[in-house]
């Protein structure tokens, strides 16, 4: 399904369908902490219902499954939820996947404890999500807003692939990333009040080759590029690769979550 939004990548549209595949392959890897800053919020534990928005191939779900609450992952893509339904089949999973945009969610008032969005809350339409989230929610539920990049300007590994990305995609409006908050749309204040924010930094580990399907999952390669375009961003990335970074390395990355309670 092609996506455009004149706020993302000057409108330039993408589809997430195309890189499915590489999406569930090398985009399963936030570490260990990542996750945990959750689950010490006391959010996405047994015994309480969870809807994950932008779910991806559902990472998220997948990777906190074991900490028992009942989830659900909605998406805008069919490839990336027949992905997401695949690997939790086969992990043996019990997780519902919707393929649907979120402003289009009609689940029944009060229907989760908590709603996660990872790596996606800038896509949707605030203005109606919202609210919808709003009414989604129990009493008390929260949203948590979830993030991680890379930092180019103190990585030069990550710096260097960025360069490559934007040679090939010169639109794409996820270069550039440093430490921050998650930008939060005043509507959300609207519906919800901080709660807790936090930013961290994580040393997440790659190879070359994971490295490389990382960043040809990413909207500004494998979701957008031409056939054409992306056969020579690939090959001068992997010169790239084999020339500058040894078979295994960290890349230095921020983290960054942010809990909002239901008003």
């Amino acid at each position: 399904m092609l996506i455009s939004n004149e706020k993302i990548d000057n409108g330039k549209s993408f589809d997430w369908g195309r890189t499915s595949e590489d999406y569930a392959k090398f985009r399963d890897i936030y570490p260990e902490e990542f996750y945990r800053r959750v689950i010490d919020c006391g959010l996405c534990v047994k015994g309480q219902s969870v809807l994950d928005i932008g779910t991806g191939t559902g990472v998220l779900p997948r990777n906190l499954y074991r900490f028992g609450a009942k989830w659900t992952g909605t998406d805008i893509s069919p490839e990336q939820i027949a992905a997401a339904k695949r690997l939790s089949e086969e992990a043996g999973m019990e997780i519902d996947y919707f393929a649907k945009p979120t402003e289009e969610l009609a689940f029944p008032e009060g229907s989760f404890d908590v709603v996660t969005a990872c790596q996606c809350f800038w896509y949707f339409d605030h203005q109606k999500v919202m609210p919808m989230l709003h009414r989604f929610l129990k009493p008390g539920g929260r949203l948590v807003i979830l993030y991680m990049a890379w930092l180019p300007y103190e990585d030069e590994i990550a710096g260097a692939s960025e360069e490559i990305v934007l040679k090939y995609s010169p639109q794409w409006s996820g270069a550039g990333e440093t430490r921050k908050p998650i930008g939060i749309p005043a509507v959300a204040f609207d519906y919800f009040d901080m709660e807790f924010h936090e930013e961290y930094d994580l040393s997440v580990p790659f190879t070359r080759e994971s490295w490389h399907g990382r960043m040809k999952a990413c909207r500004g390669v494998g979701a957008s590029l031409s056939g054409g375009e992306l056969a020579a961003w690939e090959k001068e990335h992997r010169v790239m690769l084999n020339e500058r970074a040894p078979e295994s390395f960290d890349i230095l990355h921020y983290a960054a979550i942010a809990v909002m309670k239901r008003k």
